[in-house]
């Protein structure tokens, strides 16, 4: 047999195109003096307190299989983290740890999407979540967010219109990557309700809820649910305590989801790796000044990058409520993925393809502002001779 000429695979693998994003990183990695800002990650590494916790726990042996859940201390800590964070009493039994937020997405999905549903998702949006919509042969509807001043909007009715007989979830990314909207407190009440009503499930991925800039922490859809509403909230260690490479997320859901929380685990990843776990329990237990300050240094990055990005006149963005990107429209680019290799090759920076995030991104850019101060203001020096 030809190497070429393989057995073939599901059609929906097939045609799911590759990473956007990545494709640019892979353009610019290795090249002399790029500034990496494609990917949503801090440039800092873990911070000692939760690589030492890890540490010990590898020295304790903790290097076995896990419940598939997750280990009984970690989800605990969870569930008293999350009680104090929403004044709401979050049951131990609602909480299962994931290997990632990603793998909790692509869980849940597989989970609800039998061939032919589908799953309303509000756009722009990271890609990974239409793909994980597709892999199920489901169809990923997109519900566009609308710019006006002074950000961006969601218009509920557009949201209820686009589902039907065959919708199984509503995805809300809140706060939001790329844009930084966040969805207000009056706005998720009423989705929650609508999908109650409706017996549709709401999924909920909340892994930026900590990085908000006008609270200590986003709107949740855990301030109000109940205990058995419909909702499955998805979040992550990697953005709030810089733990990207730790592959460490968390689901809340109705009890009685648990069961399949637990199965889905077995058959994907059986548990998320076992000292990366006890090393979540020193984040959650001594990481709220390490969230603070990391807040307050995305806050500089982020006036400074709008300070500068919004002074150049082909440069169209809002200021973003929460998360740490500049997404952002350049007036005459109408293929944001070559102009972003284009950027990579002449200017050395290297920046995420609004079309990588849907239809609805082309034309943009996303920036990453969470580094340092020099290192943001270099890349802005290079980027504006192309931006102007």
């Amino acid at each position: 047999m030809d190497r070429q000429d393989i057995p073939p695979i599901r059609r929906a693998i097939a045609e799911l195109p590759s990473s956007k994003i990545r494709e640019v990183a892979n353009l610019g990695t290795g090249m002399d003096g790029v500034i990496p800002l494609w990917f949503g990650e801090p440039d800092r590494p873990t911070p000692d307190f939760i690589n030492r916790a890890a540490t010990a726990a590898l020295e304790a042996g903790h290097t076995f299989y896990t419940l598939n859940r997750g280990i009984p201390e970690l989800r605990s800590a969870l569930a008293e983290y999350m009680t104090d964070l929403h004044g709401q009493p979050i049951d131990v039994n609602r909480v299962s740890v994931t290997a990632s937020a990603m793998n909790a997405i692509a869980v849940i999905m597989q989970s609800l999407i039998d061939p032919g549903d589908n799953a309303v998702l509000v756009a722009p949006l990271w890609p990974n979540i239409a793909a994980c919509v597709r892999i199920m042969d489901g169809e990923p509807r997109f519900v566009a967010l609308q710019t006006e001043e002074p950000g961006w909007r969601l218009d509920l009715d557009h949201l209820f219109d686009a589902a039907d007989e065959r919708t199984r979830a509503i995805f809300i990314n809140s706060p939001n990557n790329p844009t930084g909207w966040t969805m207000s407190g009056e706005d998720q009440r009423a989705v929650l309700d609508w999908c109650r009503a409706r017996g549709i499930w709401l999924i909920a991925d909340e892994v930026y809820d900590r990085i908000a800039y006008s609270a200590p922490r986003a709107p949740s859809f855990l301030d109000f649910a109940g205990p058995d509403d419909p909702l499955i909230r998805v979040n992550s260690f990697s953005k709030s305590w810089c733990m990207t490479g730790w592959r460490l997320g968390w689901v809340t859901a109705p009890e009685a989801f648990g069961g399949t929380m637990e199965k889905m685990n077995e058959y994907n990843v059986a548990n998320a790796p076992s000292m990366a776990q006890h090393a979540g329990i020193a984040a959650l237990r001594d990481g709220e000044d390490f969230i603070a300050a990391s807040v307050e240094r995305y806050r500089r990055a982020r006036d400074l990058v709008f300070q500068r990005l919004r002074a150049l006149p082909r440069v169209e963005l809002s200021r973003p409520e929460a998360a740490f990107y500049a997404f952002f429209k350049v007036d005459g680019v109408g293929d944001s993925l070559a102009f972003a290799k284009r950027l990579v090759r002449e200017a050395r920076v290297g920046l995420a393809p609004g079309v990588a995030f849907g239809p609805e991104g082309e034309g943009y850019l996303r920036l990453c502002f969470a580094a340092g101060l020099d290192t943001l203001s270099e890349a802005l020096d290079r980027l504006e001779p192309a931006l102007r």
